[in-house]
């Protein structure tokens, strides 16, 4: 128990500090190039991948998440981004 208040103890306090220096900062944003793919469910247990193109992403220049944005070093590891369009039509 005393492991797990540890680590939330440490993560708060992680979290915390990136806040403020995101904040002191001026809270700073770039963009990442991404590839951006549609996921098509068809019928048949069958699924169509369209690709949709490069497109500049912003995102937050911090360690974690910030202002809505993903952190650059998440997109930059991750440079394709998959959006799902739900159940099949059919």
């Amino acid at each position: 128990m005393r492991l797990l208040v540890a680590f939330a103890a440490v993560s708060l306090a992680a979290y915390a500090i990136d806040w403020t220096v995101y904040r002191l900062r001026g809270s700073p944003h770039s963009t990442v190039a991404v590839s951006q793919f549609l996921v098509i469910p068809l019928k048949g247990q069958k699924t169509e991948y369209d690709y949709l193109g490069t497109g500049d992403v912003p995102c937050a220049v911090a360690l974690f998440p910030h202002g809505g944005q993903d952190p650059c070093w998440h997109l930059r590891r991750n440079p394709n981004q998959w959006e799902n369009t739900g159940s099949p039509a059919y």
